[in-house]
């Protein structure tokens, strides 16, 4: 995927992107130099070239003849972060009004294959200290392999443990910092299901579950 495309992805139109790639690659140039560059029509150059520069990604050096020189690429990363990182933030704030954080105690249902992983993965990737990991699900080594370099993983089977799923059942651990835990089941005659909690008995009862499996295979 060449670079044009990346800045529509970022809010450059198509013309927008092409003039833009081509007046990096000349570095200082007329009107005419670009359209052929970067394969625009010749009259749509100069209203093209002036909505870069009040984009500020292009600025006239030289009146007559006419010539646009490019910002930099660098500057126009650091700009497009600090951009992005901004909106992030904001969002972040309005999602936080109308979603205020759930009560510790609250449990949530899971449905899906899809939805556990998902869950687990990001409760994986934002881990700080501890990942407690139990079960024998494929996913298990996936899942310690995302953990950040620091994190303690705890992994354990529960084979040696009594039985938290139903017959025909997998269960599935996971627990993160001592915050959040996942206890789902896989097969049998259910489509994947658990429950995803921030209660800190649960947690906690999770990672002592875990923890003893440990113990009890040494």
């Amino acid at each position: 995927m060449n670079a044009s495309i990346h800045l529509q992805a970022l809010g450059l139109t198509e013309y927008e992107s092409k003039a833009y790639t081509a007046l990096l690659a000349l570095g200082r140039a007329a009107p005419a130099r670009i359209a052929r560059q970067a394969q625009i029509p010749r009259p749509k150059i100069y209203e093209t070239l002036e909505r870069l520069e009040a984009r500020g990604l292009a600025t006239r050096v030289q009146q007559n003849p006419l010539e646009y020189s490019p910002l930099s690429a660098r500057e126009f990363m650091d700009r497009s972060r600090r951009s992005f990182n901004e909106r992030i933030e904001n969002l972040e704030r309005s999602l936080a009004r109308l979603a205020p954080d759930p009560a510790p105690e609250a449990v949530y249902p899971l449905i899906g294959e899809v939805a556990i992983k998902s869950l687990a993965e990001n409760l994986v990737e934002n881990a700080k200290k501890s990942v407690h990991l139990a079960g024998n699900e494929p996913l298990l080594d996936a899942l310690e392999n995302q953990t950040s370099r620091g994190v303690q993983v705890v992994r354990a089977e529960v084979s040696e443990l009594p039985s938290i799923a139903k017959n025909g059942q997998r269960a599935f651990l996971v627990a993160r910092d001592g915050e959040a835990a996942i206890v789902a089941h896989f097969g049998g005659d259910r489509e994947p299901h658990g429950v995803h909690t921030h209660n800190p008995v649960i947690v906690k009862l999770v990672e002592g579950y875990i923890a003893l499996a440990v113990q009890n295979k040494k």
